[in-house]
């Protein structure tokens, strides 16, 4: 009896021995976790901005009357005024990653605006004769259609940009000699440029990018006033340039 107990107890033994020596011939190995996979740019987005622009609008040109043998000038060269305001709008476009982090894309966008600038001012003429005069232009909306190249570190992206800028400029100038309205006129017109800038945007989600951009927009010249009435010859233009300062919020499709 005790000689099969103390056989038991060697199997038992020889079975834990051979039981631990299998388990350590065993090797442990993680788990392959995958890495996350890179941001892609590529695609089409919309999305929505707003932000704040400074700049001034120039009016060259002269502004001249006549009373009797007496020639009045009222302007000759060149006014100009500082303006400033913010802007509103929403944004579609398409990008395409290449080669493997850089990106070209085209953007058009457009914006309700309330950029404006005021001045005002009195003169003295021949014969001591005393006048004043207004002038003012606002930008009430912009847009532009761009080009983008970029370069992208993951969902960073830095580009640069550039292209066609357009927008509706509103103008108007008044002056008056001694009480007596000389020069009244006003124009609406849509003035066509170019703009440049650059930004960077970063993607919040795969489908959710934040940006932040500068813009320098220049739209160009147009004739407000080109004419002459009761002795008075006007002559009068309005150049259009501002700086502005975005962000914006795109969703990639």
């Amino acid at each position: 009896m005790k000689f099969a107990i103390r056989s038991a107890c060697l199997a038992s033994v020889f079975a834990l021995g051979v039981v631990g020596a299998q388990a350590a011939d065993l090797t442990y190995e993680a788990p392959v976790v995958a890495a996350p996979a890179a941001f892609n740019w590529t695609g089409f987005y919309v999305g929505v901005h707003g932000g704040v622009a400074a700049g001034d609008f120039k009016y060259p040109g002269d502004i001249t009357a006549t009373s009797g043998n007496q020639v009045f000038s009222l302007l000759n060269g060149e006014l100009e005024q500082d303006a400033s305001g913010g802007f509103g709008g929403a944004q579609i476009g398409y990008n395409w990653q290449f080669n493997p982090n850089w990106v070209v894309g085209v953007e058009a966008d457009i914006a309700a605006a309330s950029y404006e600038g005021k001045i005002s001012g009195n003169f003295n003429t021949i014969g001591n004769f005393g006048g004043n005069f207004d002038a003012g232009s606002e930008v009430e909306w912009f847009g532009t259609v761009r080009g983008r190249l970029g370069y992208a570190w993951d969902n960073l992206l830095l580009y640069g940009t550039g292209g066609f800028a357009y927008g509706s400029v509103k103008s108007s100038i008044s002056a008056n000699i001694n009480g007596v309205s000389v020069v009244d006129e006003s124009a609406s017109n849509t003035q066509t440029g170019w703009t440049v800038g650059a930004g960077f945007e970063y993607g919040i989600t795969k489908n959710i990018t934040l940006k932040t951009e500068y813009l320098y927009v220049d739209l160009g010249s147009e004739t407000i006033i080109d004419e002459n009435l009761n002795g008075v010859h006007a002559g009068l233009d309005v150049e259009t340039k501002f700086h502005t300062l975005k962000a914006g919020l795109n969703y990639k499709f």
